[in-house]
């Protein structure tokens, strides 16, 4: 074989893969910010640790379905784990979400947007904390129990692609399919929209507005749960909670919010996967080492020639 010639396209190939794998993440962490955001005109930071929550829960669920390596040494994955996984972390994060909402922001929607960003952080640094607690997660690195057969589907330009890495891909595409339907499709999206556009006005249409803000805590956790989840599939390895590199794919997904267009939930989308494609292909054409300095250089380039973001549009106050 001539790998002079089938090198550059392979290449090509395995980095829009991987770019696809990690925009999926963070599109879904995204929409959690773009949707609280879009409602409450606040930006939480706790968000990025439901996104670790969800990938915890999912290895502690996963080596209980396995039974802590049982039915890996025995050779059988269980059929069912994959969706089980998924949906408990999902329910779990989603139901922290809605705490989250209710203990730590409810009772601070009429106070300063400071007072806010500082609950946030302390919710936030609350959630690294207790995760490192040995009667939670631990606060040593876990490796996540194979839940995935190593099968290949297909080959791409002489790539492997193997069943984990079209879970990565198409999950995420299929739950934010999901997700737009919800919102522009059905009565609770347009509350939702309502609930965005008017608060007061919302109200006295008759919309529930403490219904629709705790739904939407719940949403975007269990979206965020599911982004941890499908990071825990892919690479495995965990950093112990309060790793800073929990921190850092937080405020990446943060940046993609913002360049796609802060409340604008196709924003969110496009510039999740934006984010990862540039992010992969700088570190295989360009330099390795700056793959966190290609994202933040975006987001500058973002702010100064289009401050709104790609689909934002900017806010016009009336005096």
């Amino acid at each position: 074989m001539d790998t002079q010639s089938i090198d550059p396209l392979m290449k090509l190939v395995q980095t829009l893969l991987d770019g696809f794998a990690v925009g999926g993440m963070y599109a879904l962490i995204a929409l959690g910010y773009t949707m609280v955001y879009g409602i409450l005109k606040f930006i939480n930071f706790a968000h990025s640790d439901v996104f670790t929550l969800g990938a915890w829960v999912s290895w502690g669920l996963a080596a209980r379905a396995l039974r802590l390596e049982g039915a890996a040494d025995a050779g059988g994955t269980p059929v069912w784990a994959v969706p089980v996984v998924l949906l408990g972390a999902m329910l779990l994060c989603g139901t922290v979400g809605f705490l989250i909402e209710r203990l730590a922001y409810k009772p601070l929607r009429a106070a300063p947007r400071l007072n806010v960003l500082i609950t946030a952080i302390g919710v936030s640094l609350l959630l690294q904390n207790v995760g490192q607690l040995r009667v939670v997660f631990g606060p040593y690195p876990k490796s996540m129990p194979a839940l995935l057969p190593d099968v290949t589907l297909l080959y791409v330009a002489g790539v492997r692609v193997p069943v984990v890495d079209v879970l990565v891909i198409g999950l995420p595409l299929v739950l934010m399919l999901g997700l737009e339907w919800l919102i522009f499709r059905t009565r609770v999206g347009l509350a939702m929209r309502a609930v965005s556009y008017n608060t007061q006005t919302a109200a006295l249409m008759g919309v529930n507005v403490n219904r629709v803000i705790s739904f939407t805590f719940v949403l975007g956790s269990a979206l965020a749960a599911a982004a941890g989840f499908l990071y825990a599939l892919k690479y495995v390895g965990l950093k112990q909670p309060a790793d800073t590199t929990w921190v850092m794919l937080g405020l990446k997904a943060f940046v993609a919010a913002v360049v796609g267009g802060i409340g604008n939930v196709r924003g969110a989308m496009l510039g999740g996967f934006a984010i990862g494609l540039l992010e992969f292909l700088g570190v295989a054409y360009l330099e390795p080492l700056y793959r966190d300095v290609y994202v933040f250089a975006v987001l500058i380039l973002v702010l100064l020639l289009r401050p709104a973001g790609i689909l934002g549009r900017a806010a016009v106050e009336k005096v």
